[in-house]
């Protein structure tokens, strides 16, 4: 869908409208909700983790941190969720949750506390039944995300309430993003990884076979060279400088094989030995990935139909009436996808299996909304100037004190210039004026549904 500057404007009137905020008077609501609650993963956490140090740096929410509307009225430091309550008339949502179970000499260790009042149960990290996400502490990460995942959200939220929903309250759902990079963090990690491993593997052979070649027993001397290379990459410390001297000291040794020992001699090996295992390594991590891709897709096929399954058995099914399950944005073409060397393919895949999934399995519920959040994003990258938008290729946020992530991203650390109207915050995450426009587009699905 395609929206014009002028179609805008008419879809912020009818929502304004719609949602008593209007400025001919208040008006009801088609729907009056009592109250809103969310579940999901950073696009609508509130501030689960600002606490300690992320909120000493002036952070807490995945998007530019704090109210500087004086500044400029785009940067309200708000997610889609706080602008959706504002538009029922409802009170600023807040964290069913906060802490962190991070480094404590850091500040990253912060007591769990449960907040019985607040109905915003999504958190940084969530995936969705899976409770290690990106962020948590398992993963090696300082900052130590406590990543409930959406399921377990749903679970804590019946067993304040009895096991049930009352039917009048709004249900924001949104999660899938987070199995996503999981996974993909995880590739990143193991298919160097393993072209490291063959890498090595295919140096040592070549090196062997060069070095050995002109002893007099070439068999003997092949045994000894890589007797040594072994020895001497198992000890703790040693490094490709340290194999090679220890190859050719026994090269060198072997009858008629001295005069390897020379650098003119030895050194055209060495660089003919590191070309060859770089090329080795080049292939079998490519081969890793191609092997990992296919079971990475399907996996997050999975991932749609237990969303799908947790909104239709554990929302619907235990008393909600208004239910809106967003799809996952277009994260393909957003930074994190598009930087050099991403895997881009494979994401748009990854999110494409999701969304297919996730819609089929929510598909003939009348208390579900599906929202197409995909649709929209992606031609807000492709088409931004009707949206309003100044910039969907890159990040607004600068370095700050936890990276690069929007988390601890506030006007103090964002790059150059006037960012206000960027789409991304940081390589995945939404800049307030963005939330804005995703809220503006839900409360519109809600008004073709007839919910307002």
């Amino acid at each position: 869908m395609r929206h014009t500057n002028f179609a805008l404007a008419l879809l912020t009137a009818a929502v304004l409208s719609a949602c008593g905020g209007s400025e001919t008077g208040n008006q009801e609501l088609k729907t009056k909700f009592s109250s809103q609650v969310s579940f999901g993963d950073s696009l609508a956490d509130v501030g689960t983790y600002n606490v300690g140090t992320v909120k000493n740096v002036g952070g807490g929410k995945y998007t530019i941190n704090g109210d500087n509307t004086a500044k400029n009225p785009a940067l309200t430091g708000k997610n889609w969720t706080e602008f959706m309550a504002a538009q029922f008339g409802l009170p600023a949502p807040c964290p069913a949750q906060t802490g962190l179970d991070g480094d404590a000499s850091k500040g990253f260790s912060v007591p769990v506390v449960n907040n019985n009042a607040c109905l915003s149960y999504a958190q940084g990290g969530a995936r969705v039944t899976n409770p290690v996400g990106p962020g948590h502490k398992l993963t090696g990460s300082a900052i130590g995300q406590l990543t409930v995942p959406i399921a377990t959200q749903v679970a804590n939220h019946l067993s304040r309430n009895g096991g049930k929903f009352k039917g009048d309250e709004v249900v924001l759902m949104i999660g899938g993003g987070n199995d996503a990079l999981a996974m993909l963090g995880e590739l990143a990690v193991n298919a160097p990884a393993a072209g490291k491993a063959a890498g090595s593997k295919a140096f040592a052979a070549n090196l062997t076979g060069q070095l050995a070649a002109g002893a007099t027993d070439p068999a003997a001397a092949a045994q000894a060279i890589g007797g040594a290379i072994m020895a001497e990459s198992q000890r703790p410390g040693s490094t490709q400088e340290s194999i090679v001297g220890a190859a050719v000291q026994a090269a060198a040794t072997q009858p008629g094989n001295q005069m390897v020992g020379q650098e003119s001699v030895f050194g055209p090996m060495v660089a003919k030995a590191k070309a060859a295992g770089e090329a080795e390594g080049a292939k079998a991590g490519a081969a890793y990935a191609a092997e990992q891709g296919p079971k990475m897709i399907a996996a997050m096929g999975v991932a749609g139909d237990e969303m799908a399954a947790l909104a239709k058995t554990q929302v619907v099914g235990k008393g909600a009436n208004f239910v809106v399950v967003n799809n996952l944005p277009d994260l393909g073409h957003a930074p994190a996808a598009t930087a050099k060397g991403a895997p881009q393919a494979l994401i748009i895949a990854m999110v494409d299996k999701f969304n297919a999934h996730l819609k089929a399995g929510v598909s003939g519920e009348s208390k579900i909304l599906y929202v197409d959040l995909w649709a929209i994003s992606n031609d807000q990258i492709v088409n931004p100037a009707p949206y309003g938008l100044s910039e969907t290729k890159k990040p607004a946020c600068g370095d700050n004190a936890l990276g690069h992530t929007a988390l601890a991203c506030n006007s103090t650390n964002t790059i150059a210039g006037d960012v206000s109207r960027y789409m991304f915050a940081d390589d995945v995450h939404p800049t307030p004026f963005e939330n804005s426009l995703i809220a503006k587009y839900v409360a519109e699905q809600m008004i073709v549904k007839g919910w307002l």
